[in-house]
């Protein structure tokens, strides 16, 4: 079945259902929701078409936002995927989850969405890319079908494991996630060819360079994929017959692997796309400003399946009045944070964003930013060797390279209006109480997570952090 079918048929599903209630307080005496959680890797927001993608069309996405709610202001903490994932499943931010650096594991002991949810009666499964440590704190059932490696050449997907996973057990509910592999580089599957290279749009940060584009379109071409793999999925679960049941959420994680998107602190790095759908209860076609966070999701779910959030002792809080559309508002603030060990040398990042404003405080201003995949040319595209080259000669290549590679030590942006955080308004004395009354909260926010802020971006703490429960050598 093609998308345009899979989409018609989707919305004329959801049309039959139902919708009279959505916007009345949920009833826990009522059957369990089943939860479907459907993860893209490395997918900047502003490519996918309802959040205003304008070089290729994301229909199965797109239709999903229609049947349910999308979020206008969701966020991640960490824009790398090991930290962001572990936030996502665990409701805590990466100080005090442990995982505050790539590659890096949460603490020993630490809870997640498979204890909460298990706990209420809940399978918890996974397919696709995993990326989280250690095992006995993300002790996901392993649902096969899915391509695991986020650095594959392929993008392979068999859905009769989640199909299997979905209608096993009875009437037990589940919780199902799966973690796609599309569009983390290399960028080898879809069809680059569908894009006029000329006419692809860039992001006003880009240099424009041959060789940018044609790795953008590489980029591109597996977004398309995702699309296909996100209808296929949409197919998959009405076909088993739990559409109804299950609230379903997709979210794009962080940011393309591009300078200034993934690996910063900036809009592009750590804002997602993130919609949800549940017939019955979501309002089709909504959109909300509500501020969330991906460390909101777990107490979110854990609300929706009866439980008590509130008593875990968690940094997220439950977002569900927004789902119900009984509330337009959440959190105030979101908080982010980045420490650049093991992806180059230390470089250290706090940021926090509110209703209207971006405040980055990036500790060690003197020191170069460089993140070390972007400087290998061929597995990770050529791009920046391209954009580097193209300095000599272009002032805007210039002057975006340098914004990517020199830093001020604060930065204040109206991220609203000014989505690319192209205008730093942090020396502006009309913005002065603004960035400080940001750098204050944010301040509070280190605090309370134990942050002790540049001497936290160390090869020392790293390591630390990689050996927790090993056992040491003889």
């Amino acid at each position: 079945m093609n998308r345009g079918n899979i989409l018609r048929a989707l919305i004329l599903a959801s049309a039959s259902i139902g919708f009279a209630g959505a916007r009345a307080a949920p009833n826990k005496d009522r059957q369990r929701p089943n939860f479907l959680i459907v993860i893209a890797d490395d997918v900047t927001y502003t490519e996918i078409g309802c959040y205003g993608g304008a070089n290729l069309e994301t229909p199965n996405i797109d239709g999903l936002a229609e049947q349910g709610l999308k979020f206008n202001r969701a966020y991640l903490a960490m824009s790398m995927c090991a930290p962001c994932r572990q936030e996502l499943y665990s409701g805590l931010y990466p100080m005090r989850s442990g995982a505050a650096w790539n590659h890096s594991q949460s603490k020993p002991g630490t809870k997640s969405v498979c204890h909460y949810l298990r706990e209420l009666g809940y399978r918890v499964g996974l397919a696709g890319k995993h990326h989280c440590r250690p095992p006995r704190s993300y002790s996901f059932d392993d649902v096969a079908g899915f391509e695991r490696g986020c650095c594959s050449l392929t993008a392979k997907a068999d859905h009769e494991g989640i199909r299997r996973y979905m209608t096993a057990e009875g009437d037990q509910p589940f919780c199902l996630v799966i973690g796609l592999v599309v569009a983390h580089s290399p960028w080898t599957v879809g069809d680059a060819a569908q894009f006029k290279l000329d006419e692809l749009v860039l992001p006003p940060s880009f240099a424009d360079t041959p060789q940018l584009r044609e790795d953008y379109a590489k980029y591109l071409a597996e977004i398309d994929v995702l699309d296909h793999q996100v209808g296929d999925i949409l197919e998959t679960i009405q076909q088993t017959g739990k559409a109804d049941n299950t609230l379903m959420i997709f979210t794009s994680e962080q940011g393309g692997q591009w300078p200034g998107a993934k690996w910063t602190n900036w809009e592009l790095g750590v804002h997602t796309a993130f919609m949800a759908r549940w017939p019955g209860k979501i309002t089709p076609g909504r959109r909300t400003d509500a501020l969330i966070q991906y460390a909101d999701v777990v107490p979110t779910l854990v609300d929706a399946a009866g439980g008590e959030p509130e008593k875990l002792n968690l940094d997220g809080t439950s977002f569900l009045d927004v789902l119900l559309g009984t509330k337009d508002q959440h959190r105030k603030y979101a908080y982010g944070m980045h420490n650049n060990i093991p992806e180059g040398p230390p470089y250290p990042i706090r940021t926090i964003r509110g209703a209207e404003f971006r405040y980055i405080w990036n500790l060690t201003p003197r020191a170069e930013y460089i993140e070390k995949h972007m400087e290998v040319p061929k597995r990770w595209g050529n791009y920046w060797q391209s954009w580097k080259e193209a300095t000599r000669t272009d002032p805007h290549a210039r002057k975006m390279f340098n914004r990517y590679r020199h830093r001020p030590g604060e930065e204040l942006y109206r991220s609203n209006e000014d989505v690319y955080e192209l205008d730093n308004l942090a020396d502006n004395p009309e913005y002065a109480k603004i960035k400080s009354e940001l750098r204050a909260e944010l301040k509070k926010w280190m605090a309370s997570q134990g942050d002790p802020g540049a001497a936290q971006d160390t090869p020392q703490r790293y390591e630390a952090n990689r050996n927790m429960g090993k056992k040491p050598r003889k």
